[in-house]
């Protein structure tokens, strides 16, 4: 039986809105759902890297590749775990904007840094010739935004935040 209340999901924006949802690859379109369920889940009002970022790491092999060590894997999903049942609540209530990329036009239900690394993502992707992107081209336009809740998490979780952008050029 079909409800007339708006679900969840619903309370993040139309998924029609994504950005750029129609150059990603099946892999990736699932992480952004991945991504928008734990914000509803956790009670924020926007998709912000850092659940970019705990998506990846739950969905992509590929992302996890990219991390040398199965311990720091464990460690950045620990750490996001007690994100999002504490840590980030210094976090819920305010847009991410870090300020260290231009802004992009902000698809709604999402922080403008995390749609400019879906953007960048993409752009990457369209750089080496590919017409949808993959999860490490997002790792990698996270990973180049010192200044994103990912990489506050990548570094509080002991990742050499600077190798891993190195390994991902």
């Amino acid at each position: 039986m079909h409800s007339s209340t708006p679900s969840d999901a619903d309370a993040l924006g139309p998924t029609s809105d994504e950005p750029v949802d129609a150059q990603l690859s099946d892999e990736l379109a699932a992480v952004v759902a991945g991504a928008r369920r734990r914000a509803v889940r956790d009670g924020d009002r926007q998709v912000d890297t850092a659940h970019l970022l705990h998506s990846l790491l739950e969905t992509d092999p590929d992302v996890r590749s990219a991390f040398p060590e199965g311990a720091q894997v464990a460690r950045l999903l620990g750490y996001l775990v007690q994100r999002s049942i504490g840590y980030g609540l210094r976090w819920q209530g305010s847009v991410e904007d870090s300020g260290a990329v231009p802004l992009v036009r902000s698809a709604p239900g999402w922080s403008p840094v995390a749609a400019a690394a879906m953007e960048a993502g993409v752009e990457r992707a369209a750089s080496r010739g590919d017409e949808r992107a993959r999860g490490v081209d997002v790792l990698a336009a996270l990973a180049a935004d010192t200044e994103c809740r990912a990489v506050e998490v990548l570094g509080r979780a002991g990742v050499d935040v600077e190798l891993l952008r190195q390994r991902l050029n």
